[in-house]
């Protein structure tokens, strides 16, 4: 079937930086908490015990090329999924935010890839179709495979959220301040014109789902504004309110870290630095067959530069695996440049 190709400007140009999402501040709430707090391993421990553990992704569950994973040994890669869920469940439920935390085991650096959603590539089982479906096809071990299989990685560790955690700890801080356009007004309950509001929970939420006004890319920029502006609240909590906010905010969490793990990871995050933020592909094209698609132009391509600069691989030559998917989706859009 022949598909509506849309032009390469109808893509926005700018680079948009990648949320400081929740992970980040999950990380960053729980030093603090020790910090100020001054207890030890048995209350942080009970706070992590409010979070949901998911056992049943393991490593033997999610393919991982054995090459890829030699060559990205010294980095510890995280997905990190936002789910277009109103329930804690997370069954059946699309990745509609997917952020790769990349950090080098050595330097202590950190780099933020976002995956664009709607991104065109192979999920297994399913053949060609959306990134954002493959967590609704087959959860977070699915999700994984998929990216690694798609972009050469070697991701086995997750934690998701969904969009309703964002309307739970926005009523929590009492409130957002976000400024709104005349289009993105009309889409958010009790608000009909341009300004700058203290949105609610639900106010906020309904801004960073917005569609059809524009594009997904400027849909995550809205999921940033937010979720930066959260960041921001959060820095200036007090010792009470950010206990608090950690109780609210940890049973909306699901992942198959360990609470040890987290823990050990704790003294290393005062020394990390974020270093970088982007979006990815890079180089994308519209097409539309019934659906919206972002096809890589090309999966190739696109994966050899994010290993020169997630990776700093500058002569990476993707897998066989990548390769082939990348001629199956020239084949399907005709889209090689």
């Amino acid at each position: 079937m022949e598909g509506k190709r849309l032009n390469k400007e109808e893509k926005p140009k700018k680079k948009h930086k990648v949320l400081r999402v929740f992970i980040i501040i999950l990380i960053i709430l729980l030093v603090l908490a020790i910090a100020l707090i001054g207890t030890g391993y048995w209350y942080i421990h009970s706070k992590l015990d409010k979070m949901n553990y998911v056992d049943n992704v393991t490593k033997n569950e999610i393919a991982v090329d054995a090459e890829v994973e030699e060559n990205l040994s010294e980095y510890r890669n995280i997905a990190l999924f936002g789910l277009d869920t109103d329930s804690d469940s997370f069954k059946n439920a699309r990745s509609d935010c997917i952020i790769i935390v990349s950090i080098n085991n050595n330097t202590k650096d950190v780099r933020l890839l976002s995956v664009y959603r709607d991104t065109y590539v192979d999920i297994d089982g399913h053949g060609l179709d959306k990134i954002t479906h493959a967590y609704a096809y087959g959860g977070p071990a699915l999700a994984l495979s998929t990216l690694n299989k798609n972009l050469d990685l070697n991701i086995t560790e997750f934690v998701t959220v969904n969009f309703e955690t964002v309307k739970t700890i926005v009523d929590e801080l009492g409130g957002v301040q976000i400024t709104v356009s005349d289009a993105e007004a009309t889409r958010i309950p009790d608000i009909s014109s341009a300004g700058t509001y203290n949105l609610n929970g639900e106010q906020a939420l309904a801004y960073s789902r917005i569609r059809k006004i524009d594009t997904d890319y400027q849909r995550t920029e809205r999921m940033r504004t937010v979720l930066n502006a959260v960041f921001t609240k959060v820095k200036g909590l007090s010792l009470t309110s950010l206990n608090s906010l950690l109780d609210t905010m940890l049973p909306h969490i699901s992942t198959n870290i360990s609470k040890d793990e987290i823990i050990k990871l704790m003294p290393d995050v005062v020394s990390y630095n974020i270093t970088e933020s982007d979006g990815w592909p890079y180089n994308t094209r519209g097409w539309e067959v019934g659906l919206w698609y972002g096809i890589p132009v090309t999966l190739e391509s696109n994966v050899k530069e994010l290993h020169e600069k997630l990776f700093g691989e500058t002569d990476y030559e993707p897998t066989e695996t990548v390769k082939e998917i990348s001629d199956r989706i020239v084949d399907k859009t005709g889209f090689t440049e």
